[in-house]
């Protein structure tokens, strides 16, 4: 209330075109045009499917190659009928999977060239590497996908805004701080995968880490906290975007219930109450998305 009136919302919603379904019927399937789905996040492995009419991706494969095999059953699918796996860059809870699906099911990964450099360094593996040079766009059937610089402690590290026909989604995972690149590059979002790492207390009273990994994860170049999360929230939020996922979620220095109330209780602050808020988990799926 202010001066005795219902404060009006700063944002509208314009387009607010997103159902959930644990798991749809396979005829329920043939009718949508594109799913989205998170198989897992966490600061222990990274992965989503998207499917589109024309394409099945993997952005990231942070999971082993059985348990992405795994998590794809749970939504009917199978990594043999994969079309590519978008790759932010080279570190192990993001790359962990490339093994068998890259290697071994010869699925090509889209990348700049300095990671898969990298990750074939790290994993001791080779792969189809389809590069694209980071802040360029490119189709990849009906799905075309923006890549941006973020920063963050990898070789060339990107975030992704993919624009399908049935609206955009964005990636922001593993970045210290939001650049005014990346802020503009995500706001055409309709979904959003933001990083919330960790609570600010949490972290300064975790026994487990040494300083030195507490500078890190705290540098700008390290990763984003509940906090940080919420101002990235406040300043990309839209009358089109409808639903943030929390993801990258340190197990022993944060707690899904106080990033969802970090985020939450900042866009009701601002009045963007069209905005599902919900946090991942590392050990299961999240609900599928139909746009």
């Amino acid at each position: 209330m202010v001066n005795g009136h219902q404060r009006e919302p700063r944002w509208s919603v314009r387009n607010r075109a997103l159902d959930v379904e644990r798991f749809p019927s396979p005829s329920y399937r043939r009718r949508v045009s594109v799913q989205f789905t998170i198989l897992g996040s966490g600061s222990s492995g990274n992965c989503a499917y998207l499917e589109t009419p024309e394409v099945r991706l993997l952005i990231d494969a942070g999971f082993s190659g059985r348990q992405i095999r795994e998590r794809l059953a749970s939504i009917s699918r199978t990594p043999e009928t994969l079309t590519g796996i978008l790759l932010t860059h080279e570190h192990q809870d993001h790359t962990q999977g490339l093994p068998v699906l890259a290697a071994k099911l010869r699925i090509p990964v889209y990348c700049n060239r300095l990671t898969q450099e990298a990750t074939e360094r790290q994993l001791e593996v080779r792969f189809d590497g389809r590069h694209f040079v980071t802040g360029a766009s490119f189709d990849l059937g009906d799905v075309t996908v923006d890549t941006f610089s973020v920063p963050h402690d990898a070789q060339d590290p990107v975030g992704f805004l993919l624009r399908t026909r049935a609206g955009n989604i964005g990636f922001l995972t593993d970045l210290g701080h939001a650049t005014k690149l990346v802020l503009e590059r995500v706001r055409p979002a309709h979904l959003l995968v933001l990083e919330a790492n960790h609570d600010l207390k949490l972290l300064q009273d975790d026994t487990k880490r040494p300083w030195s990994t507490k500078q890190r994860i705290l540098s700008r170049h390290g990763h984003l906290s509940n906090a940080a999360a919420a101002d990235v929230a406040e300043q990309i939020v839209s009358g089109t975007l409808a639903r943030i996922y929390l993801g990258h979620l340190s197990r022993d220095c944060n707690r899904p219930e106080l990033a969802r109330a970090a985020v939450g209780e900042r866009l009701q602050r601002i009045g963007a109450t069209h905005i599902a808020v919900e946090s991942t988990s590392q050990d299961a799926p999240c609900a599928t998305v139909t746009l």
